[in-house]
């Protein structure tokens, strides 16, 4: 699940395995970047009751500014042009920020810092697969619109023997700030204390280099949040899921803690769009529609 502080699979061809790598600070200072108008996503009509109850500078501003990561495919990630921001979770809020009148601009950034960004004002939304977690509730409000698990994945035929109950000594993929991270530093105490070797994190800033390292055969397996593990899948054709999806969590959009009221705005919004079926339309386009939830809620 993602991100206990994350990232993500992007630029997979059908050919083989292509990464596309831009840093974020490179992408964010393009004016612009990521500019994408809400009424662009499915079934996407402005509700007027929901419209009216938009904050004061939001409705001025016309638009709501969002901070993402753009790394953690199918989830958010980049189009060919290296500049738009597309996945599920943009067209899902796509269709919400539809829903009360107003455009969206999506601003690529670090994953760490995105928090950070929503507190100090910098965004007024952040929209990247955060695992919804009470150390996350205590800085931010949290609105749930997605349920992710954890998936492990390895090369095809998991040549290397991997198992899950036992990958002390193993060489296994994951992505800075992720609660995947924690994860494998209490199944390595496992080991240790067991008197076995501890397992080896490869760590990687991005989501798309953890993939990269297992279908070169650098490390023996990767665990991501389930989308994302099950997407690099499908589009790489060189790996496989290992085992079951394991400690689902919601996902949750942050908002500043001092507008509980725009939170709550936007559960109705998410309501909104389920029931003229753009959220759904949003899930199924990109093959995610296992994790949807009806129960959108704040700080769940």
């Amino acid at each position: 699940m993602r991100r206990m502080s994350l990232i993500a699979v992007t630029g997979f061809v059908a050919a083989g395995l292509t990464l596309s790598a831009c840093g974020s600070d490179s992408l964010s200072s393009s004016p612009g970047a990521g500019n994408t108008p809400a009424g662009t996503a499915a079934g996407g009509g402005v509700d007027q009751a929901l419209a009216a109850k938009v904050p004061a500078k939001l409705k001025s501003a016309g638009k709501i500014v969002i901070g993402t990561d753009p790394t953690y495919a199918p989830s958010e990630m980049l189009a060919g042009d290296g500049k738009t921001v597309e996945g599920f979770d943009v067209d899902v809020f796509n269709a919400v920020a539809a829903k009360l009148g107003l455009k969206t601009e999506w601003v690529p950034a670090g994953f760490d810092s995105i928090i950070l960004g929503v507190t100090g004002g910098k965004y007024d939304v952040g929209v990247s697969s955060f695992t919804i977690n009470p150390d996350r509730k205590k800085q931010v409000n949290m609105v749930s619109y997605y349920k992710a698990g954890t998936q492990w994945v390895v090369a095809k035929g998991n040549p290397k023997g991997v198992k899950l109950d036992d990958a002390c000594g193993r060489n296994i993929g994951v992505q800075k700030g992720t609660v995947q991270i924690d994860d494998l530093t209490a199944r390595s105490k496992k080991c240790t204390d067991a008197g076995k070797p501890a397992i080896n994190q490869i760590v990687q800033e991005g989501q798309d280099q953890v993939t990269a390292d297992v279908v070169s055969g650098k490390t023996d397996a990767m665990l991501a949040d389930s989308p994302v593990g099950l997407y690099a899948v499908k589009q790489t054709g060189q790996l496989e899921a290992l085992g079951d999806i394991y400690d689902s969590a919601p996902y949750g959009y942050v908002v500043p803690k001092d507008q509980t009221d725009f939170a709550n705005l936007l559960v109705e919004a998410l309501k909104a769009t389920q029931k003229d079926g753009s959220y759904e339309a949003a899930l199924k386009k990109f093959s995610v529609e296992a994790g949807a939830i009806s129960d959108f809620a704040l700080n769940p």
